[in-house]
């Protein structure tokens, strides 16, 4: 039996589910009592909150591509992404809590969820119909904005702390137009107590209701020695587990996922997975649901 087959072993002797079953939208736990007047318009249309992504770098660097060129990469995550829309938005969304809210995370450092959070917000922008916005909730050590090598003023943190900071002053638009980003924020010796904060139990309602055909990435600290990233979870409806080939070790995996909410639809994508191509060795990227 393999790494992921005996984490999802183990996830399914909590609850039956896994991605792809059951598990959390329960409607009646919706946004109930968040403060609207915190959360006008949906990005203002302003210069400050645009920024640009260097999509050819990015290409260049192994990520998604949005030409037309046909990559392997690409075609990898469109499996991953169909299995998570289809959660979000299918017969099963009815059975989760916030299926549009998807936290991508891992067991330690360095095994690649940031790469697949971006990977996974530049596919789901492909699609015509829905639109995606990535949230750097990794606070402690934030790598979206760095990665995309972008920035702005005030992003996640900020607004946990400071109630005159309303959702539109930190949601960016970007040159891609079906992607939105928020940055992680000012560093605070506070910043993962934040993540548990009643304010940002209300944030995630917000970004789980407001519009129908959005999903949003959280891109979050790792499971293990974050104890606010278990909480962060209880938000969300589905979680992506990222998992070194190789690196990640199985004991690391199943404490991980025991942190997750039972009823959380949680599959995972083995990173950096090295398989014979015909031509040496590539990499893969593969998305397991039990």
């Amino acid at each position: 039996m393999s790494i992921i087959e005996k984490a999802l072993a183990r996830k399914a002797g909590q609850v039956s589910p896994g991605i792809g079953s059951s598990d959390p939208e329960n409607n009646g736990r919706q946004a109930a009592g968040f403060d609207t007047n915190l959360l006008e318009s949906d990005g203002a249309g302003s210069a400050a909150n645009y920024v640009e992504i260097d999509l050819k770098a990015l290409e260049q660097q192994g990520f998604v591509s949005l030409s037309t060129q046909r990559r392997l990469i690409n075609e990898e995550y469109r499996v991953i992404k169909r299995k998570l829309i289809t959660n979000a938005f299918g017969q099963l969304a009815a059975t989760l809590h916030h299926p549009n809210l998807i936290m991508v995370s891992s067991s330690r450092p360095g095994e690649g969820k940031t790469f697949s959070s971006i990977n996974l917000a530049l596919s789901i922008a492909l699609e015509q119909d829905k639109t995606v916005l990535l949230v750097d909730a990794d606070v402690l050590r934030p790598k979206v904005a760095k990665t995309l090598n972008v920035s702005h003023a005030v992003g996640l943190t900020d607004y946990l702390l400071d109630p005159e900071i309303k959702v539109a002053d930190i949601l960016l638009n970007t040159n891609v137009p079906r992607l939105k980003l928020v940055t992680a924020g000012t560093p605070h010796h506070l910043s993962t107590e934040l993540l548990a904060s009643d304010r940002m139990l209300r944030l995630a309602a917000e970004f789980a209701n407001r519009y129908a055909d959005r999903v949003v990435i959280f891109d979050a600290p790792p499971l293990l020695g974050v104890n606010e990233t278990a909480v962060l979870a209880t938000m969300c409806g589905q979680g992506v587990m990222v998992v070194e080939e190789n690196k990640s070790r199985l004991a690391e995996i199943e404490q991980s996922v025991a942190l997750l909410p039972p009823e959380m639809a949680v599959g995972f994508l083995i990173n950096k997975a090295h398989r014979n191509q015909g031509k040496g060795y590539g990499y893969g990227y593969y998305y397991g649901a039990g």
